[in-house]
């Protein structure tokens, strides 16, 4: 494996990230929530971070650029075409389907509007990793802010197309609370069951419950699950169309 994954919180409940290419030394910082850990993480590693790959633009993912372009300069920002101007500092922008490298490390860009309506992830295919910002967390999904409901269930349906060995890093500790709603709306599942107890006693330790898999996600995860018969009757709506299943469920979220 040439592939290290470095994960540390920043701000309250921040993911910052670090993928690191053994082979090239090249080192890149997945969205930048705050600059101070990060460039902490760096040094207790001793890598030299290059590459700086946004997910979006909301304040807490970028926020920490100008902090760590201080520290490197020649550090490459890579985002969002489609928010580019949003986030500044931006070397390259980037839309579907293309490629960036990280030293030998490449990702496909994936566009998952839905959060924000230029969001995008990063797929490390032979490294099965998925860097998914604020689209896919364990057990949830981001609150839909600059786009239609169903157009997020078309970016979470996409990802749930990719391998499911595939590891999901995100950007946030939102773990507990989601499995807490995924059992008021899919309280049948033995899975989530399980899956809440294991995510309770990690929390109670101060652990992390990220990343998480794809497999997991798709037998656990309401939000990926609007089309299963036994959560829609849960929730009253036996039969009904996914998409207006999805719609619910993310509204109810969002009174919790």
């Amino acid at each position: 494996m040439t592939a290290h994954v470095h994960q540390f919180l920043c701000l309250k409940d921040n993911y910052g990230v670090l993928l690191h290419d053994s082979v090239t030394g090249s080192t890149a910082a997945i969205d930048a929530p705050e600059a101070q850990p990060i460039l902490d993480a760096l040094d207790q590693k001793g890598w030299t971070l290059t590459d700086i790959l946004v997910t979006h633009h909301h304040a807490d993912h970028v926020q920490g650029i100008p902090g760590l372009k201080a520290r490197f300069p020649e550090a490459r920002v890579v985002a969002p075409a489609k928010e580019a101007s949003k986030i500044g500092n931006v070397a390259l922008e980037v839309a579907e389907d293309e490629i960036v490298s990280v030293g030998k490390l490449k990702a496909k860009v994936l566009e998952t509007p839905g959060h924000t309506a230029g969001h995008v992830v990063y797929w490390f295919e032979d490294e099965s990793l998925l860097f998914a910002g604020d689209t896919l967390f364990p057990l949830g999904c981001g609150r839909v802010l600059e786009t239609p409901l169903p157009i997020m269930l078309t970016s979470l349906l996409k990802l749930t197309r990719l391998p499911i060995e595939t590891l999901v890093y995100c950007g946030h500790e939102y773990t507990l609370s989601n499995a807490r709603f995924a059992l008021t709306v899919d309280p049948e599942n033995a899975l989530l069951q399980s899956r809440f107890l294991d995510v309770e006693a990690l929390r109670k330790d101060d652990k992390p419950t990220v990343p998480t898999t794809i497999a997991l996600e798709v037998a656990t995860n309401p939000f990926l699950r609007a089309g299963d018969p036994t959560l829609q009757r849960s929730i009253g709506m036996a039969g009904a169309d996914p998409t207006a299943v999805f719609v619910e469920l993310r509204e109810r979220k969002n009174r919790a």
